[in-house]
């Protein structure tokens, strides 16, 4: 083996920034998920109004949207660049 072999340095697609980013965009898609659960009925003859709430019919899929919108922030984001 030369010595060039030896130090090929092997780097990340992704910078500390964009990984940063990536799991910000997690937690917010999780917490969007998170938000939209619950509100059924254990009895399968009785309607809970409780599934048509606000929380998750307007505002748990614009927060996973959000999130997602973060994802690809965090993919287009150059982790060369210095700001």
């Amino acid at each position: 083996m030369s010595k060039e072999e030896n130090t090929i340095q092997h780097s990340f697609i992704f910078g500390k920034k964009n990984y940063m980013f990536m799991f910000i965009g997690l937690a917010v898609i999780a917490l969007g998920f998170i938000l939209m659960s619950g509100g059924g009925s254990d009895d399968p003859n009785v309607f809970n109004e409780a599934i048509f709430s606000t929380r998750r019919i307007h505002i748990a899929p614009m927060v996973v949207i959000i999130g997602f919108a973060i994802e690809v922030y965090a993919i287009l984001l150059n982790p060369n660049s210095d700001s």
